[in-house]
C-alpha cells in the first residue's frame, strides 16, 4: 500500500496548477497568450494593471510550469508552456459555464446583448473555407494574427475595421473571429458589418479553439 504521506504530496502537487489559476488576471493572461506570445509590458497593458503586479502573476504562473519564458534583451516574453495549458483554460471555463451559478449573467453583463448574432461552428467555416465562398476576417491586435491565424483569414483589427470595408465584396459571406466565445471584438464585427448591409456571422468561438481542433493554421502576415 502507497505512503499516505507521498500521496498527499503527489496530490498538493497537483493542486499546484490550480493555485497557479486561483485569479481571474491569472486566466485572463493564459487566455490572452493562447493568441500568442506577448512581453511582460504587453501583458500588463492589456490588463490595464501596473508591470510589477502582472510580473507577480507570470512568475507565480511559470514556477507551476504553465508558462515558459524568454529574454529579449530587457524584455521579457512569455507564453503558455504548451497547447495542454490552453486545453485546460478551455476545460475550466467549459465547467464553471455548465456548473458555476452566476456564469451566463456575468457573461452576458460583459458581453451585451447577442440577439441576432448568428454563430457558425468550427466545421462549417473549415468546409467554406475549402471551398472558397467565404471571407474570413481576424478582428483581433495585428500581432495576435502575425503569431497565428486561421489559414486563409485576413487580418484587420476591430479599430481599424470602418476605414476597410470597401476592399470587402459585398457578396460574399463574412465571417468575424477573434480569441473565444468570451470576445467582444467578433460581436462588434458583425454589428458593424451587418449595419453596412454585409451578411455576416462571428465563428462560434476563436482561434484557439480553432488551433486545438488540428484545423488549417498560418503564422506571418500572409493569409
Amino acid at each position: 500500500m502507497g505512503d499516505r504521506s507521498a500521496k498527499n504530496s503527489l496530490f498538493d502537487g497537483f493542486a499546484e496548477v490550480a493555485k497557479a489559476l486561483a485569479s481571474g488576471r491569472r486566466a485572463e493572461i493564459v487566455d490572452l497568450l493562447a493568441q500568442g506570445e506577448r512581453s511582460v509590458d504587453q501583458i500588463a497593458a492589456e490588463l490595464d494593471q501596473s508591470v510589477a503586479n502582472t510580473s507577480h502573476h507570470l512568475r507565480a504562473m511559470a514556477r507551476a510550469g504553465l508558462l515558459a519564458s524568454r529574454r529579449d534583451g530587457t524584455r521579457i516574453f512569455y507564453r503558455l508552456a504548451s497547447d495542454r495549458v490552453a486545453g485546460l483554460w478551455a476545460a475550466l471555463r467549459a465547467v464553471a459555464a455548465e456548473h458555476v451559478a452566476g456564469i451566463e449573467h456575468l457573461a452576458n453583463a460583459y458581453l451585451g446583448d447577442r440577439h441576432g448574432l448568428e454563430a457558425v461552428s468550427r466545421k462549417e467555416l473549415a468546409a467554406r473555407l475549402r471551398r472558397g465562398d467565404v471571407t474570413v476576417l481576424d478582428v483581433r491586435p495585428e500581432p495576435e494574427f502575425r503569431a497565428g491565424h486561421i489559414a486563409g483569414a485576413r487580418s484587420v483589427p476591430i479599430s481599424e475595421l470602418r476605414r476597410t470595408l470597401r476592399a470587402l465584396p459585398k457578396d460574399v459571406e463574412v465571417v468575424a473571429y477573434c480569441r473565444g466565445p468570451y470576445c467582444v471584438y467578433a460581436d462588434d464585427a458583425v454589428r458593424e458589418l451587418n449595419r453596412r448591409g454585409y451578411q455576416a456571422r462571428r465563428l462560434e468561438d476563436g482561434f484557439p479553439e480553432w488551433k486545438q481542433a488540428h484545423l488549417p493554421v498560418a503564422a506571418g502576415e500572409g493569409g
